[in-house]
């Protein structure tokens, strides 16, 4: 067992890894995992999991509206992207699922902006294959080549 202290002072530990950038809960543990003793990382975790410091869905919708702001992605990497980070895979399939509409726009805009970039110095076929590499469906690279074939 372990003291008050003890789990105070790992606890400042974890808080100030979390607020320094927003983590997953895996995440933190593979940090903490050979640093503070298991039984008092679990509590830890749960204790912070209730204080709502970690909250795995919360940091799903945080980390896809900021990838929105500043990347070209498409679903499936932003999929790929969350499962490395130690996601539950229901919990990205239900975020994708209840955000769909938001999500297919964006990979549209998302490969448009690619088309636009690329345009200059590839083929339209390369581009296709490329963002066909990239994940995008088929059907949003074409609405995103509408414009320019």
């Amino acid at each position: 067992m372990y003291t008050a202290e003890e789990f105070d002072k790992e606890k400042i530990k974890v808080l100030k890894y979390i607020l320094y950038k927003k983590r997953s809960e895996n995440e933190i543990r593979k940090k903490f995992e050979n640093v503070i003793e298991p039984n008092l990382l679990e509590d830890i975790i749960e204790y912070l999991k209730e204080a709502n410091y970690i909250d795995d869905k919360e940091y799903i919708r945080k980390t896809v509206n900021n990838f929105i702001s500043l990347k070209n992605l498409s679903i499936r990497e932003i999929e790929y992207k969350l499962y490395s980070k130690g996601i539950k895979k229901e919990d990205i399939e239900d975020y994708i699922y209840e955000n769909k509409e938001e999500l297919i726009e964006y990979e549209i805009k998302s490969a448009r902006n690619i088309v636009n970039k690329k345009i200059t110095s590839l083929e339209i076929e390369e581009i296709k294959q490329y963002l066909l590499k990239k994940g995008y469906k088929k059907e949003h690279i074409n609405l995103a080549l509408e414009d320019i074939e």
